[in-house]
Formats: C-alpha cells, structure tokens, sequence
C-alpha cells in the first residue's frame, strides 16, 4: 500500500490489492485490511472505494509524522495501546529524531516558561546523558505522567513539578521516575494583533 500511495499519489483499492498478492476473494483482502486496521495500522473508510488511510508511516523523506494528543493523559493511553486519531506531519530539520509526539499544552501549567494553554507540544525521547539542567521534561511518576523542571546536582537528577519548589530525586525508589522525553519545541498558532494606531501620522 506504501509503494502503491508513493507511485499514484492515492490509495489502492481492495481489488488492486488483491492482486497484487494474488487472492482472488475481495471478502479476504477486507478480513486482512480491517485485522491492519484492529492493529491501529490503518483506517478504513467503507463508503469510499479507496478509502484507507496509513497511519504512523512516513511516507515523505523529508518530514516526520508525529501521534498528536489532546493532553499527557490521552498520549500516555494512546502511546501504549497504539490508538491514534491525529498525526502532524513536521519537517525533519525541526525533528532530530523519530519516536516522539505532539501534545496540546495545559492551560496556565507552563506560563512560566512562555509557553500558552493550546500551544503545540513536541515531546521527543531522550537519553539521560543528553539532559541538561532546568529543562522541562515529561515523566511518569506514581502511574501518573506529568511535566518536570529537570536539576542536575553531579550525576544526580531531581524533578521539580511545575509550579512546587518540592522535589524528587531520580534515587527516591517509592516514586521510581521514568523519563518519557523532553519538550523540544512548541508551534503556536497566531491570531490577529489588536490594532493600534500610528504614533506618527503619513
């Protein structure tokens, strides 16, 4: 189906399909499409003939596709058992690395880091030896997942949640944090400004 999208620019339909593998049964090639689609492969669109959507491959060298989730709750379901509804497709440049995510910001949570309710969120995995001191990180803790403020004190790391001056150090074995990524960027969509007039008149 990849191969068929990237030399037609549309998708293959069921008959297309099924000869492409050799089965004659159009009833077999929908029981396989809709076990793809049970795996959260693909979306299936009956009422159009060539209605499949592939989901979570990128079928463009030059961007990256990317689960995108109203909140840490839904991405933290969503990411486990592989339920999808939105990808954003973004330019490799602004993506280092495959695996991540994009998440809707918390209203008023992250204020202090300019960052505003509805703002997009790319969460991108990272190795402990690439963190650096004071980022914004998300981590599951307790069976939750949240946003931390990361210290580094030596080879140790505390995770501060934001807006609380307690910490948790990566140490502490009755929270046991696991590291999920770094907020990398953020995509904000713009509104109009406000007018004001000219200081000075032309």
């Amino acid at each position: 189906m990849v191969s068929y999208l990237r030399a037609n620019t549309y998708q293959p339909s069921i008959r297309e399909i099924g000869a492409r593998f050799g089965i004659k049964s159009t009833k077999t090639v929908s029981e396989h499409l809709q076990s793809l689609a049970d795996k959260g492969f693909i979306e299936r669109d009956p009422a159009r003939s060539r209605g499949i959507r592939i989901l979570g491959v990128d079928l463009n060298a030059q961007t990256v596709s990317l689960p995108c989730f109203r909140d840490l709750t839904e991405a933290a379901s969503g990411m486990r058992d592989g339920r999808v509804d939105v990808h954003i497709t973004l330019d490799r440049q602004l993506v280092s690395r495959n695996g991540g995510f994009v998440v809707r910001a918390p209203r008023d949570r992250l204020a202090a880091a300019g960052i505003s309710d509805g703002d997009f969120l790319v969460i991108q995995p990272v190795r402990a030896d690439e963190l650096a001191d004071g980022e914004i990180i998300v981590a599951r803790m307790l069976g939750a997942t949240d946003y931390f403020q990361l210290k580094k004190n030596g080879s140790r790391f505390f995770f501060y949640p934001i807006g609380s001056d307690s910490s948790v150090p990566d140490g502490d074995e009755a929270a046991q944090p696991v590291i999920v990524g770094r907020v990398a960027g953020l995509f904000r969509r713009m509104g109009p400004l406000p007018f004001t007039a000219p200081i000075t008149a032309h």
